[in-house]
């Protein structure tokens, strides 16, 4: 859990930007997929946009989609991204590789439970809260560092940025689907306030983003 405090700290959580699979509305969980050009050009848009923050500090998952993404940042900013393997992508086992429509005819049940927000390994992989406690733990170590009223960019995945905005923001687990998920190269923003933290920005991105399923 990261804890509140008065410091005033942000924290942005950026999805990367489109691949190949995110195209085929496939399942990518932790399989290592790279960007395609339009995924490039929309971390270059979103780069500048998010530049105006002035990251004190940038993370991103090692998984080359991501990593990707945070260097558009990097080159801006001349804030190194440091990887981190907590932050990557729910693994979803069997799922993986599937599109949505092939998961629903062969696991429908559990593709229907995990959406009603019950705890489910999809595809005999990762629980929701497994994701949230690996990746929110990440978070909370480097948002530590960070001067008052300073600045983390997160770069990671749909499902992971919703187990860490769920958790930080200290909500049941059984309604982090209400969050809703992220399209490409979008991001939220939670700011810390003396009550706590909140969703001060949700699903904000640079123009012309094209919107994609999870992962």
């Amino acid at each position: 859990m990261v804890a509140a405090s008065s410091r005033g700290r942000r924290i942005v959580l950026w999805r990367h930007g489109q691949t190949p699979w995110n195209r085929e509305q496939r399942f990518q969980g932790t399989t290592d997929i790279g960007l395609n050009a339009e995924g490039v050009a929309q971390a270059r848009r979103a780069a500048r946009v998010l530049a105006a923050f002035a990251p004190d500090a940038v993370i991103t998952s090692d998984l080359q989609r991501a990593a990707a993404t945070a260097r558009r940042l990097s080159a801006l900013t001349r804030q190194a991204a440091t990887p981190e393997e907590g932050l990557r992508e729910a693994y979803t086992g069997l799922w993986q590789g599937l599109t949505h429509d092939e998961i629903v005819a062969r696991y429908g049940e559990e593709f229907e439970a995990w959406r009603r927000g019950e705890p489910v390994r999809r595809g005999g992989g990762e629980l929701d809260t497994e994701v949230a406690e690996r990746a929110t733990a990440v978070v909370a170590r480097h948002a530590e560092r960070l001067p008052d009223r300073g600045t983390l960019v997160v770069v990671s995945h749909g499902g992971t940025i919703r187990a860490i905005a769920g958790r930080v923001l200290g909500m049941d687990p059984t309604d982090w689907m209400s969050l809703a998920g992220l399209s490409n190269c979008r991001w939220h923003v939670l700011s810390e306030e003396g009550s706590g933290w909140r969703l001060s920005v949700r699903n904000a991105g640079a123009p012309q983003e094209a919107e994609f399923g999870e992962g």
